[in-house]
């Protein structure tokens, strides 16, 4: 490579020249650009955390209020707890007042210095000396707020509120007050577009105390790696995590009660108001007013050194596409180089091409070939299924077709009833079996019984809690096997016969569901053993143990299945 080819045929290069003018035009607008577009990111970040922080406020609201209300309470009953405290009855006595004239509370009691407690709302004594709850109040006596999922004296889940007691700057007990969490529910929450996924109130030690939904399921929303402790004696603060799952969040927390209870909410990572808004968009205009001086500049250099040789190559291309003409003429050498290196990059890529295109026919036509068919195949397996779906509902009016409809609506309606229950739950991941049994059987012996008939139904369902995921297969157990019952069950008229069906528990970690039915004369018709072998899977699914036990007038059906523990509920004040 000799100087005068640097010098010549480098800077005869189409990018060196354009980078040069573009160079000029851009640095000082780029440089503002830059400036700007990070004045404008800072603004947008900071007004995000204040619209989360605002709405996290109004999504806490019924919260803050009512802890706020129950802490104003205590101080309130503190001071006036000093004239009737040492006189039980009439200390008991004013405190029932106070929580019959206030709704939202289940239970308000003071706790002296020695942990019993002989002033309370039901005017009964309670010994708290050995609560891990009191030991922890007397050594460091403060506001204290906690969640209760059983409370031994409200008997149902509470919040606890627990205020200190002070006479003449001395420590005289503890003032108790249980809040239902129905009360939180009956505040309106504010209405807000788009809400936030879950909202928690935590306390000091960052446990939870309240939640929009089930604490478990709210809990499964909270951020895996930061402990929500750590933001205790804070300001309100914005922040980005993973949840329990995995899934990135943001989280603004804000304190109610000052060093005492907080409120996180959990929002999507695209919320939309997080996203850019038009006012940040506007932001864009700095780089495209960028754009377009550039472009003044780089037009002129471009016009000068490229453009009227870039449309000769455009019409040489033109004509390729319209006739496949290789071009004869080409650029003169004073052209820049890489418009003379892409002029015979075309033209060998135009040989290449006229070369290749020929296969390429063939294939592409193969390809069309096959496309059709399998389009073609598709469209006649649709036609026959839709004509024997046709044929099978004109064919649908016989008993034994009504039959099977009928067995099918019930399985369906079996699932359905599983799923309103599951919605109609606070809970969404357990349901409640005898709720599901009781409606589940009465639906199926509506239909099922003949009102002429001299059954004798016995039924009993234990409250037992149960995974979504039991709930449909014992349902659809359940349906099958008391139908298969109400199809062999005597029900003329003047015979006997006795339909027993139960589901109780069965030691700590299992249940067990029994049917009893009295058997009459099999039906003339052949059976198919579907229903056996759907209660046989069903129980499968169930992980049970089936057990039949036949006789000459009763069949005995017996599943027992493994019934995993709803969370341990710790009782306490």
């Amino acid at each position: 490579m000799t100087s005068g080819f640097f010098h010549g045929d480098l800077f005869r290069g189409l990018a060196i020249r354009v980078l040069f003018f573009l160079s000029l035009a851009l640095l000082p607008i780029g440089l503002i650009a830059v400036s700007q577009t990070q004045q404008i990111a800072e603004q947008n970040r900071n007004n995000a955390e204040l619209s989360l922080i605002a709405l996290s406020e109004l999504a806490s609201q019924a919260e803050a209020e009512m802890l706020q209300q129950a802490f104003a309470s205590a101080d309130a009953l503190s001071s006036i707890l000093s004239l009737v405290r040492e006189d039980s009855a009439r200390c008991s006595e004013f405190i029932a007042a106070y929580r019959d004239a206030n709704p939202d509370y289940s239970f308000v009691g003071f706790i002296g210095l020695d942990g019993v407690m002989v002033c309370s709302s039901t005017a009964q004594t309670y010994d708290f000396s050995d609560s891990a709850h009191f030991a922890e109040s007397m050594e460091r006596p403060s506001r204290r707020v906690r969640s209760v999922e059983s409370g031994a004296i409200s008997s149902g889940p509470v919040t606890n509120v627990t205020s200190p007691v002070m006479e003449d700057g001395d420590l005289v007990g503890l003032l108790s007050i249980s809040i239902p969490w129905e009360s939180f529910r009956r505040f309106k929450a504010p209405d807000i577009a788009q809400p936030p996924i879950a909202t928690i109130t935590f306390n000091q030690k960052g446990d939870a105390v309240t939640a929009k939904k089930a604490l478990d399921e709210a809990s499964a929303e909270m951020p895996a790696d930061v402990a929500l402790r750590a933001f205790v004696g804070g300001d309100a603060t914005v922040f980005t995590a993973e949840n329990m799952n995995g899934v990135p969040r943001v989280y603004a927390t804000r304190p109610i009660v000052k060093d005492t209870v907080y409120a996180v909410s959990v929002w999507p990572i695209n919320t939309p108001f997080l996203n850019p808004s038009i006012v940040s968009r506007l932001g864009t205009l700095v780089p495209i007013i960028m754009w377009a001086a550039s472009l003044i500049v780089a037009f002129w250099a471009l016009n000068r050194l490229a453009i009227r040789h870039i449309r000769k190559l455009v019409r040489q291309m033109r004509r390729f596409g319209l006739n496949r003409g290789v071009p004869r003429e080409t650029l003169d050498p004073s052209v820049p180089a890489e418009l003379v290196d892409l002029e015979r990059a075309f033209i060998s890529m135009a040989e290449g091409v006229l070369q290749d295109e020929a296969t390429l026919e063939d294939s592409i036509r193969e390809k069309n070939i096959l496309l059709k068919e399998v389009h073609h195949r598709v469209k006649n397996n649709l036609q026959l299924i839709s004509s024997i779906m046709n044929m099978q509902i004109r064919q649908a009016k016989t008993e034994d077709a009504s039959f099977v409809l009928k067995r099918l609506q019930e399985r369906i309606l079996s699932l359905a009833t599983v799923h309103k229950n599951l919605y109609q739950n606070d809970n969404l991941a357990r349901v409640d079996a005898e709720v599901l049994m009781t409606e589940v059987v009465d639906q199926l012996l509506t239909v099922g019984i003949v009102s002429e008939a001299n059954v004798k139904i016995t039924k009993s369902f234990k409250s037992i809690s149960l995974d979504a995921d039991d709930a449909a297969p014992l349902t659809l157990l359940v349906s099958e096997a008391l139908t298969n019952a109400l199809k062999y069950l005597p029900q003329d008229k003047g015979a006997d016969a006795e339909l027993i069906i139960l589901l109780e528990s069965e030691g700590e970690d299992h249940a067990r569901f029994k049917l009893v039915n009295s058997t009459g004369a099999h039906p003339e018709e052949e059976s198919t053993g579907l229903g056996s072998r759907l209660i046989h899977a069903f129980s499968r699914q169930l992980n049970g143990q089936i057990v039949i036990t036949e006789t000459d007038d009763t069949y005995c059906l017996e599943v027992v299945f493994p019934v995993p523990r709803a969370p341990k509920q710790t009782l306490d004040y």
